[in-house]
């Protein structure tokens, strides 16, 4: 039977309501076996590791994935309370939208597509790449012991590409109709806190943006905008005794393409504490309020802000925000923490085995990514158990020094606490020698020899 050091089953045993007791000892076990396993994160690989290699009724644990009865959104949801609980229990509430490629080949996964590959594609080079593309959303929140934000993923939804949809009564869903409920879940998740949702230029749309802000307890987002974006004052009141329809917008205001070229725009020079994770940086920024619009589309007001680097290392750029009242540089320092969320991608690959599983049914696709991307955001709260009585440890080396603890040595920390639960004796005769069950040493051989 598997047991788990009390700290660790505080957080675990909170996801215990969402599936009924036998598929809760196979969930934990799969769970413990991802954490451990390093390389491919395959049902057979974590069964492995967990000494199930003999198990002649591993199919139970298959059916955890592509046929128990449970709801990951319930998971999602649980995962998010824990995490604002403990990283931000107050304030403001940011979260990372961005959608990721699993890279996948076979007839079997019925949503596979082919779709540009943001990591090797330039705006010059257009790499494709076959795989299935999902859309996660993540909390921005500062880990104590890390000194850093992390983007912490807590809801990751498949978002196939129209082609699936072909032939099928279901319609096609875009990114930003996907992008739309997701939010308004997490609304109704956590209908009393502020929300900023900070997305790249995907996601710059009118209408979703507006949606956004027709909740009870508006969800702001914060955007890239395009220097040509048609921008207009607010709309003049109406007057006494005016007929015809109200207008929806005033004049037009110049291009931010204009105000960018433009010699008398005053520029206000302001240090971002941590620019794209490289440290203070002076930039000079200028803002205002407009309302975007376009025919058809509903009126949506904004502020909008100019970024210019005098040094001209990096590319002047304009964004928006729908929260009017927010300041620009708080709206810069919304913006910066973005990259934490391709960090979080690239980390889930290197150490979680993302694109490494090996499931063909529909529902067990479905689970298995969005667990392994939320396996990032546990591995963070058992590490936290942790480190909020001592600090954790920090692999580094002579040539290669390292003063934080990165999600690496998070993971670390989680498997040695796991691994040290086992049953591990001192010798009589010797205190310096640890007496090892010899299965669990042949484990430990198997996972060596075996390692990529």
């Amino acid at each position: 039977m598997l047991t788990l050091s009390r700290r660790y089953l505080t957080v675990i045993s909170a996801f215990a309501p969402v599936f009924s007791k036998r598929v809760w000892q196979h969930a934990q076990v799969l769970l413990v076996g991802a954490i451990l396993t390093p390389g491919r994160r395959t049902v057979t690989a974590a069964l492995r590791m967990m000494g199930l290699s003999g198990d002649w009724h591993f199919q139970t644990y298959h059916r955890v994935l592509n046929r128990a009865v449970w709801s990951s959104l319930e998971v999602s949801h649980i995962l998010l309370g824990i995490l604002v609980s403990t990283f931000a229990p107050t304030g403001c509430l940011v979260l990372g939208l961005d959608e990721t490629i699993e890279r996948r080949w076979g007839p079997k996964i019925k949503a596979r597509g082919i779709y540009r590959d943001p990591v090797r594609s330039s705006r010059s080079h257009f790499v494709k790449a076959s795989g299935l593309r999902w859309l996660s959303l993540m909390l921005l929140a500062p880990i104590p012991w890390a000194k850093k934000v992390w983007a912490l993923p807590f809801l990751t939804v498949l978002a196939p590409s129209e082609r699936y949809y072909q032939g099928r009564r279901r319609g096609h869903k875009k990114l930003t109709d996907w992008a739309r409920q997701m939010l308004l879940q997490v609304r109704r998740w956590l209908p009393n806190r502020k929300l900023v949702v900070v997305a790249d230029s995907s996601y710059a749309v009118i209408d979703l943006l507006w949606r956004w802000r027709q909740v009870a307890n508006p969800v702001y987002g914060v955007t890239r905008l395009r220097l040509d974006a048609a921008l207009y004052r607010p709309a003049p009141p109406r007057q006494p005794g005016q007929r015809g329809r109200p207008p929806l917008k005033g004049a037009r205001l110049p291009k931010l393409k204009q105000v960018l070229d433009d010699p008398q725009t005053e520029w206000r020079e302001t240090t971002i504490a941590d620019w794209y994770g490289q440290g203070q940086r002076t930039m000079e920024l200028v803002s205002g309020t407009a309302v975007w619009y376009h025919s058809g589309k509903p009126p949506l007001p904004i502020r909008w802000v100019l970024i210019r680097d005098p040094q001209g290392a990096f590319e002047s750029r304009a964004l928006l925000c729908t929260d009017l009242s927010a300041t620009p540089l708080q709206i810069v320092q919304w913006f910066v923490l973005r990259w934490r969320v391709e960090v979080t991608f690239q980390e889930a690959r290197a150490h979680l085995g993302v694109e490494t599983q090996r499931q063909w049914s529909d529902m067990a696709i479905a689970r298995t990514t969005p667990a392994l991307l939320g396996l990032f955001s546990l591995v963070t709260l058992l590490a936290h158990q942790v480190g909020k009585s001592e600090p954790l440890p920090v692999r580094e080396a002579a040539w290669y020094v390292k003063r934080w603890p990165t999600f690496s040595d998070a993971l670390a920390v989680v498997r040695y606490e796991l691994w040290h639960h086992r049953d591990f004796h001192l010798s009589l005769s010797d205190p310096d020698v640890v007496e090892i069950p010899r299965s669990l040493l042949m484990r430990f051989i198997d996972t060596l020899c075996y390692a990529a």
